[in-house]
């Protein structure tokens, strides 16, 4: 045995501590309860309770918009078979930089004329936005009409009617419309007509289906109504005050006034 072969003292200390370093930086072993068969179970029953939370907060976002198609559903017709009504109320839906209205906005005055026209309505109460003198939403649905033929003593003007609620509660409170055909596009029909018969108003619809012209806009239109169904549950249950209401306004009775008086009864 040579001299290098030979164990010394300090040779098995160095070896042991080596050996004793080695055992500590070994992974320990992991506890049954935390791998294995029940950890799968857990871990499964964790993604199952996500769906399920995902899935009813799908549902419970839903809900509104079904209320809303289900609970307008006998009150939404066509322009052949709408019960008469002596108001159109007419939502706006913008103005193009050169002044016209959007396709949209303009289909739905196209359809509120032709109830004008087929003695359906009496009086066209147009509601938009002029919140800036440069933006004048309610004089443009105005001019539109005239140029489409209806009589200028024939339509109303709500400057003030800066959503779907505060049209509604403003055609009711300030204009003391009672009974009224909404005009829009059937994406908004149901929203529309529901927030109106909400606002005190006996309100049956007529909606303009601009798929065909505006598919990208229709479609947008009806994903925007499922959260738009909850901010209108949320308003039917709350009711806030318009914006601007302010002092009662004559115009649709002084219009309906003149319309009974030139054809001997009226048409509404």
């Amino acid at each position: 045995m040579t001299t290098s072969d030979r164990a010394t003292p300090e040779t098995n200390s160095d070896d042991a501590r080596r050996t004793a370093a080695s055992e500590a930086d070994r992974p320990t072993d992991t506890p049954a309860s935390a791998s294995g068969p029940a950890a799968g179970r857990r871990s499964r029953r964790r993604v199952r309770l996500v769906a399920a939370v995902a899935v009813a907060a799908v549902l419970l976002a839903f809900l509104p918009f079904v209320w809303t198609l289900a609970s307008t559903a006998g009150h939404r017709h066509t322009a052949e078979t709408v019960p008469d009504r002596p108001v159109a109320l007419v939502l706006g839906a913008g103005v193009r930089s050169d002044g016209l209205p959007t396709l949209l906005l303009a289909r739905r005055l196209d359809t509120a004329a032709d109830l004008y026209f087929d003695g359906r309505v009496s009086v066209i109460l147009v509601t938009g936005d002029n919140s800036v003198e440069h933006y004048n939403e309610t004089d443009t649905m105005a001019d539109y009409l005239v140029d489409a033929g209806v009589p200028a003593d024939r339509i109303v003007g709500d400057y003030a009617g800066f959503s779907t609620w505060e049209s509604c509660v403003r055609a009711r409170e300030v204009f003391g419309v009672e009974e009224a055909t909404v005009v829009t596009q059937d994406f908004h029909l149901p929203r529309a007509v529901g927030l109106c018969r909400s606002a005190g108003i006996d309100a049956v619809g007529v909606a303009d289906s601009s798929l065909h012209d505006r598919r990208f806009a229709t479609v947008y239109g009806w994903l925007r109504e499922v959260p738009a169904a909850v901010a209108a549950a949320g308003t039917v249950l709350l009711r806030p005050d318009p914006t601007f209401l302010g002092d009662d306004e004559t115009g649709v009775q002084d219009a309906l006034a003149d319309d009974a008086a030139d054809t001997g009864g009226g048409r509404g």
